[in-house]
C-alpha cells in the first residue's frame, strides 16, 4: 500500500450492524481505516475525527433528516458520500445518486465490494452493486454497465492474462483484481449472459467491444 489510507466514518444505528461492518472492513481493507463509527448523525458531525474521506452512511437512520441535507452538509465538508440501505428500490437509489452520494451499496454485500464503493467515492467515481446496477439499466437483452476499471480488467483478462498479470499491470491486489471479475461476472449473469468460463467472459468482451478481436 502507498500513501496514506482512506479515512472513512461508519454511521448506522444498529450497534451490530454498525461493530460487524467496522469488523468486515478492517479485515477486508488494509488501505481503509475506520476513524469513527456513530450510530447517530449528531455524533458524526461532534466526532473528533470528522471530517473523513468517506461515509459510509445508512440511509435509514430514523432521525427525519432529509437524507440531501445529509449529503449536502458532507459535501461542504469535502467529505464523500457511500449511502448503504436494506433496500433496492431503483427509485431510491436514482434518488440518492441524484442527491449527490458517490455510491450506494445494500446492506447484504460483501466487504470488498463495499471497500471498493468507497476506493470509487475517493476516486470521483460513482458505485452501485452489480444488482443494482442491473434494476437500473434494465432494458432486457443488454449488456451490463461496467466501470473503467472493471473493463479493464475484462479487457485483460479476456485477451489471456492470468489474474496474476491482470492485477500486475492495474496496480491492484490479486485479491481486488479477483473481486472485480466476480462482480463482472455477477452484472453479466443478472443481465441474462453467462460468462461463467474465460472463454466465454473473451466472447461478451470481443462482443461488447471491450476487447478487439486479432485473429
Amino acid at each position: 500500500m502507498t500513501g496514506q489510507p482512506i479515512r472513512i466514518a461508519i454511521v448506522d444505528d444498529h450497534r451490530m450492524i454498525l461493530g460487524a461492518l467496522t469488523e468486515w472492513i478492517r479485515n477486508a481493507a488494509d488501505d481503509i481505516e475506520v476513524v469513527a463509527a456513530v450510530a447517530t448523525w449528531p455524533e458524526l458531525l461532534t466526532s473528533p475525527a470528522f471530517p473523513v474521506d468517506v461515509v459510509l452512511l445508512d440511509l435509514d437512520l430514523k432521525d427525519n433528516i432529509p437524507v440531501s441535507v445529509k449529503l449536502s452538509a458532507l459535501k461542504t465538508a469535502g467529505a464523500r458520500t457511500v449511502l448503504m440501505s436494506a433496500y433496492s428500490d431503483p427509485n431510491i437509489v436514482r434518488e440518492a445518486l441524484a442527491s449527490g452520494a458517490s455510491g450506494y451499496v445494500v446492506k447484504s454485500e460483501d466487504a470488498a465490494m463495499i471497500a471498493e464503493a468507497i476506493r470509487a467515492a475517493v476516486a470521483g467515481e460513482s458505485f452501485v452493486s452489480a444488482e443494482l446496477e442491473v434494476l437500473l439499466n434494465e432494458t432486457e437483452g443488454s449488456s451490463p454497465k461496467l466501470s473503467a476499471q472493471e473493463r479493464r480488467v475484462m479487457a485483460l483478462y479476456g485477451a489471456g492474462e492470468p489474474v496474476k498479470s491482470v492485477a500486475y499491470k492495474l496496480g491492484i491486489s490479486d485479491e481486488t483484481a479477483k473481486s472485480y471479475l466476480k462482480r463482472i461476472r455477477e452484472k453479466y449473469r443478472l443481465a441474462g449472459f453467462d460468462v461463467g468460463t474465460k472463454v466465454a467472459l473473451r466472447k461478451r468482451a470481443i462482443a461488447d467491444g471491450i476487447l478487439l478481436h486479432n485473429d
